[in-house]
This record gives C-alpha cells, structure tokens and sequence, in this order.
C-alpha cells in the first residue's frame, strides 16, 4: 500500500482501465460523502463531497486523523469511536447525525461505517458512507414534533384516543381509558370498554354505537363513566368512520371529560331555575299583595288566600283561623279547610289544643311537616294525631302564624295530599304571604266592624215605617252596595205636615262609612225641624245651606228632592238640590221625568227654587240614588234612558202597586250589572177616585 494513497489500488476483480476510471469519477463527483481510514485511523482518502462537508481541501486531510482535521472535538471523538467499534467488532455502524457541528442549522447525515477486507480478509481500513438525509430527517422531526404536539393537546383536554374495527369492536389497547376506569386489557377490549358505563346509560350509548357503524356516520353521545374510585364522571365521545378507497377501514374516536362543564351547565341551569322562580314567587307576591288589598271583608280575605295557595303554591286545603278578642279562642274561618274526617282540627278550640294551627300561634313560628312521619313525631303521637292519619288523604302540611304588629292574631294553614319538601326560598315566600294574610284580616276586621256600626246607626236613622194620608200609599226600598260592602249616606224619608200635606225627601251624602251616615243623619234631621216651621221646599233647602255652611265641610257634598204632596188635590210641590229627576209612571200612557233643571248640590250658595205639578190619580212618582241608574259600565245619561224604557214595560198590576213597582225597577235595572253604590228608591202612589169623589 502506498503512503500516497488512502487506500491500496484496487484488486483486479476483471476491471479494465476504463471501469477504474469510471468508478474513480463516481467517488468524486458523487453526492454522498466517502472516506477510507487506515488501522490506525488517519484519512488515507476522502472524495470532494466529504471534504466540503469538513470545509477542508482534499489534500489537507490525507494522512491526518479526525482530531487534527475536525475543528469540534465532539466531531472529532464520534469518527474515533465509530472507527474503533469497526475495528474491534468487525461489523457496520449505522448513525444519523450532523457530521459537523450540532446546530439547528447542520444538515443530516446517513451514516455507514464498515470495514475494509484485503487479502486473506484481513482489516486493512475503514470506510465511511455518509449520504444526506437532511430533508428526510427534517421530516420524520416534524413529525415527531407534530405528535408530541398532539399528544400534549390531548392530554391538557382532558382526551383519550381510541380506535375500532369496522364492525365496531375494540382491538387495540388504551391505557389512558383504561387508567380512568382500572379495566385490565382483557375487560377493555371488544365491547367490554361498555361495562364502565353507567348502568342507567349503557343501553342508549350502545343503542347509539350500533346505529353508528351500522349507517357509517359520526358517533356522538355524552354518559357518564365509572373510575377505580367508585364515582361517576361524564364523558363525551365522538368517533368518525375513516375510509380509504370507498371502504371503512376503521373508527377513530375520542373520550373527553366533560364533567366540569356539565356541573357548571347544571349549576347554570340551577340558578336560572332559582332566579325565574323568585321572579315567578315576587310576581306571584305582588298579585296576591294586590288580591288582598281589594278583599274588604273577612270572608273575601280567605276566598283570595284559598286561590293563592291553590294557585300559587299547589296547595289542596287552605285553612284560615282568628283568635278572639281574648286571645284564648282560635276560630277556623273556612270549614271546608280542614278535612272532615275524626281526628280532624276542631272549628274552634283552645291554644292549648295538640294541633298545628295552636302550635304555631303560640310558638309564633312556621311549623313545616313534610310528611306523616314528621307529624306524629312534631305532636308526640298525640292519639287524635293518629286517628287524623289514619282517615285523612293530605301527607304534607305548611303552618303559619299570622302576626299583627308582632302579636298573633291567628293562623294560616296550608295542606297537601302528597309528601312535600319546602325549601328555603318557598319558605321565605310563605312568611311573606303570611304576613299579607294578617295585613289583609286586619283591614278588614276593622271594615266589618266599621261596617256594622255604620250600617246600624243607618238603618237607625231610616223610617220603620212610611205614613199614609188619606190614601197616599208610600214604599221605599234600599239596599246597600255589594262591590265594596260600604254603608253610604243614601236616605228616605216621609211624614205628615200639620197642615195635612205629606212631605218627602230622598237623598245622597257623597262618601261611605260612618263620616257618611252621620252627616245623613245631620240633613235629616235638620230637614225635619225646618220642614215643620217652613214646609216649603224652597224655604227648607235654603235654611239646610245655612245649616251647611255653619257645620259641613265643602267636601260633604250632599244632593237631595225634596217635595210636598197634597193628598186632595195632587199636586206637588217640589225643590232639586242637584239630584236625579223624579220619575212620573202613570196607570195609562207613557212614564217621563219631571222637566225641571236641578240646583245646585246643598252648601253651594245658590237661589232655590221650586217647581208644581199635578200628579193624577193612580199615578205613581219615583224618587231615587244614582245607584239605581249608574255603574261602570253605563253611564247616568244612558241610565236614565233605560230608565223609562224599563218603567214603560211595566205591568198594569206593577203600576198600581208602589212596592211592586219599585222591585219591579230595581231587578230591571240592576240584572246584569255588579252593583257599584247602594240603592234607594222612595214611591208615592196617589189612590184612584171612587165615583163622586171630589179631590
């Protein structure tokens, strides 16, 4: 071997001059690196492509080792080693490496370390193949970087990967699924993946995977998974069917945990239920606060309650129940509240009694029962408690003190036929409602007891009974208002003047309640002291304004007909201060009012007059409120339209009889409407001349 060349010449394996020629060009100018070191490691050849690799002159390198070439010792030691290894075990050493230098910038390098036989097959060098794989490297790098990028994705989205055959099985194992659920390989694989799905889920899931791969088209379904804890979690997992060549090849799907979001969803849809039902109980509050406030009498109060609970609350029995003015005695209001079955809660019974409705009024707190259970252990198996039980349908109670001013004034008492969990919020809405019960009972404890007062110095202050001169047949009627169950200040009134005539008067104190029967009262009896020194109706209304301005308001607005009838000759003498016209019905022919403008009302100072007419025998005048003609649905105009129309229609028996008369008018005019005011009417009938009687 010649020290001028790296290798010896070559063995003359039939190659001619020419075939030595073309395999040195080809070492040369080929793209892939090739070197030959000697025993002991120097270069003893090197081609171009190499020797550009090293930045080096082909020259430079011949007879040298890697140390003396390489400028990086780490280059350097890696040929050293690679070389040694050739040496000593006699076979190929593969790398992949940069040949120079380590940056991101190096190419990459495929490289062949082999030995090199002589005669006899001894070592005599070793030989270097480097070809580039740079962009192969570059690819399998971002590859690999791209899959690590992957699997980092998946697993901060909390995702498991998996994959099915065709037919929907299970073939290739997953550890992550099988790290949340603890299955060995043996549960995993197949369908046993199903047996770590909830029991409540695992028909629709597998239902939905056959249907899956049985149409090919995506998997989707959220159920919850059983970990090695024991818990359930939620999963959700979606698979795609992939297909090569217009054929499915497999299933790709992926498991996510999903159940943070579904507590957070749920949550979600917790509060929003919370928040539309506390709008829902405020509304419900707001029409029950409004129910209450036009519910006057005590009667009216527990009507509303009853629809509340039904309404509002979903309750079968509402029960409503006052102490007396002692506070000894609780009366139940409504006996339909109470379930009529033995052992049921006494109508009226003591505060002593072993019952909800005692109890809750003298502990002055709710009691809330949600079931039978409850109740025998809140009443210590009080023997009438049992028996109640054992007859009643209602499995669930709600008891509420009803508190004025912080004392008890009654109770509340709200039954179900079903077992029943009231929460907090109910509660809140209970007491609330309660609270509005014992406002409302309160108001209208104090109406009635006003009402009754009124309505008997009212009646007090009417005439039992109507005189009858010489004939003149008189009848009233009155009737208080129903849409507000007030007493107001309407009022008739007739008696005999000394002089023989008969006078009359109805009519209308403006207001309800006791200020308005008191200031009636006041009128009338003004009206009769100056009817008997001045009967005259002019005289009489101008002597009630003084008495008006010396001792009414100007916002005691008072309107009144007052006449005077003389029984001989029928004629009338009549005063208007502002009211309704009188009503002329006579026994043949048509009915009219009295054409004569009204004064003013009393206390407005004004001229009065008067106005006489003559009323013909079986004839009959009507005097009444504006109750009888006016309401919120017509007018007084259109009123006293219907007014004659009604009369016209009258029987002749009607006619003739003023009591029939006037509850003739009064069912006419009132069928149909809801009576707003009350309803006064006073008839005067003039008696039919017998043959040679002379007026």
């Amino acid at each position: 071997m010649s020290t001028d060349t790296s290798v010896p010449p070559p063995r003359a394996f039939g190659l001619g001059p020419s075939d030595a020629a073309l395999l040195e060009t080809l070492l040369n100018e080929a793209p892939i690196g090739f070197a030959f070191f000697d025993l002991s490691g120097r270069f003893r050849r090197l081609n171009r492509t190499l020797a550009d690799v090293y930045g080096r002159d082909e020259r430079e390198c011949q007879g040298r080792t890697p140390g003396e070439v390489l400028s990086d010792p780490d280059d350097a030691a890696s040929h050293d080693a690679a070389i040694t290894t050739v040496q000593q075990r006699r076979a190929v050493v593969y790398g992949d490496r940069p040949l120079v230098g380590g940056t991101p910038e190096s190419r990459t390098w495929a490289l062949s370390w082999f030995p090199a036989y002589g005669e006899g097959d001894e070592i005599e060098g070793v030989a270097l193949i480097a070809v580039d794989a740079s962009d192969t490297h570059q690819v399998e790098v971002a590859l690999r970087r791209s899959e690590e990028r992957y699997r980092s994705l998946l697993k901060a989205s909390n995702q498991v990967v998996w994959a099915a055959t065709p037919e929907g099985e299970i073939r290739e194992d997953c550890p992550e699924w099988r790290a949340i659920t603890g299955q060995t390989p043996e549960e995993y694989l197949g369908r046993g993946w199903l047996d770590a799905v909830h029991p409540e889920d695992r028909e629709p899931v597998e239902r939905a995977w056959d249907d899956a791969f049985a149409d090919n088209t995506t998997f989707d379904e959220s159920f919850r998974v059983r970990t090695q804890s024991g818990d359930f979690r939620y999963y959700r997992s979606r698979a795609i069917p992939i297909v090569r060549d217009g054929e499915l090849v497999e299933w790709v799907g992926a498991n996510t945990d999903i159940t943070t979001q579904r507590e957070a969803d749920e949550m979600r849809q917790r509060l929003t239920q919370q928040l539309g039902e506390a709008a829902l109980r405020t509304v419900r509050l707001q029409k029950a606060t409004s129910d209450l406030a036009e519910a006057l009498t005590v009667e009216d109060v527990v009507q509303v309650m009853t629809e509340i609970g039904r309404s509002a609350v979903g309750v079968d029995r509402t029960a409503v129940a006052l102490l007396d003015r002692d506070g000894l005695w609780l009366r139940v209001l409504n006996p339909d509240g109470v379930p009529d079955v033995p052992g049921t809660h006494p109508l009226e019974v003591g505060l002593d009694y072993s019952g909800t409705m005692s109890r809750a009024v003298r502990d002055r707190k709710p009691l809330i029962v949600g079931s039978p259970v409850e109740l025998r252990a809140l009443l210590e198996d009080d023997p009438e408690v049992l028996t109640f039980l054992e007859h009643t349908d209602e499995q669930a109670w709600v008891t509420l003190p009803l508190l004025s001013a912080g004392l008890p004034i009654g109770a509340l008492r709200f039954a179900f036929t079903s077992q029943r969990e009231v929460s907090d919020e109910e509660k809140v809405f209970l007491e609330a409602l309660a609270g509005q019960c014992a406002l409302a009972l309160g108001r209208a404890t104090l109406f009635e007891r006003e009402h009754r007062t009124a309505e008997a110095l009212q009646t007090s202050l009417l005439p039992e009974k109507l005189p009858e001169v010489k004939g003149v047949r008189m009848k009233a009627f009155y009737q208080s208002g129903t849409q507000h169950v007030q007493v107001g200040g309407d009022w008739y009134d007739a008696f005999p003047l000394p002089d023989g005539r008969v006078a009359g008067v109805l009519g209308d104190v403006m207001g309800k309640g006791i200020e308005a029967a008191t200031g009636m009262s006041r009128v009338r009896n003004a009206l009769r002291a100056l009817a008997f020194s001045m009967p005259e109706p002019a005289d009489v209304l101008t002597g009630l304004d003084r008495m008006f301005d010396a001792t009414e308001g100007l916002d005691q607005v008072t309107t009144l007909v007052y006449f005077v009838l003389d029984p001989d000759t029928g004629q009338i003498d009549l005063s208007n201060a502002g009211h309704l016209p009188p009503m002329i019905v006579a026994e043949s022919g048509d009915p009219w009012l009295v054409d004569a403008v009204p004064d003013t009302p009393l206390g407005v100072s004004s001229q009065r007059g008067h106005h006489n007419f003559f009323v013909r025998p079986g004839n009959t005048v009507v005097l009444y409120s504006d109750g009888l003609v006016e309401n919120r649905k017509r007018s007084v105009a259109s009123g006293l339209d219907e007014l004659v129309t009604v009369a016209s229609g009258a029987r002749p028996g009607v006619v003739g009889d003023p009591q029939e008369m006037l509850n003739y008018l009064v069912g006419s005019m009132l069928d149909g409407y809801e009576q707003d005011d009350d309803v006064t009417l006073l008839a005067v009938h003039l008696p039919v001349l017998e043959a040679g009687q002379e007026m």
